[in-house]
């Protein structure tokens, strides 16, 4: 059972790539519907939407050139309540390498840690060696509200990398 559909098609600029849904979210059948999460106001802050959407208008990020997975399809909740089962490697893998993005980021270390099979704390914010294909991999810190650690400047490093082809 999928909790959320991915908002994924070829040729994107950007799939943002999310542990698994929350409570909230998956009980709205809505990506980063959770109270206090910062995702939505980011994404407008960084300037890659050119106004804050709603949870529920999440459907309109393609219209930006920007689409949605998690790594987790069939679970949700606090990521510490998530199982290394839950997590589908190889079916993300699989997406990224049938839809071809310019660019993948990890909405946080856990799942990006998760997909790469390495320790959270060995890796660091922003644009990683490792590709997948074509496609660049990058990681932001989690826009949870349970998340301390807050930073918003690798999520502007993010959008400018986004935004190199329009202005090369």
């Amino acid at each position: 059972m999928t909790v959320l559909p991915d908002l994924l098609a070829a040729g994107l600029d950007l799939v943002i790539v999310g542990t698994a849904p929350g409570l909230t979210s998956a009980e709205c059948r809505c990506y980063y519907a959770g109270i206090g999460n910062r995702f939505w106001h980011t994404l407008h802050e960084i300037g890659l939407t050119p106004i804050v959407l709603r949870p529920d208008e999440y459907g309109r990020l393609l219209h930006y050139g920007i689409g949605l997975t998690d790594l987790a399809k069939g679970a949700f909740g606090a990521d510490a309540n998530l199982k290394p089962e839950d997590f589908d490697r190889m079916r993300l893998r699989s997406v990224i390498s049938t839809t071809s993005p310019r660019i993948v980021a990890f909405n946080g270390k856990r799942a990006a840690g998760s997909f790469l099979g390495v320790p959270t704390q060995k890796i660091s914010y922003g644009r990683q060696q490792t590709v997948i294909g074509r496609t660049a991999v990058y990681v932001c810190p989690s826009t949870s509200a349970a998340n301390g650690h807050w930073s918003h400047e690798p999520w502007e490093e993010l959008a400018r990398a986004v935004k190199e082809r329009y202005t090369a």
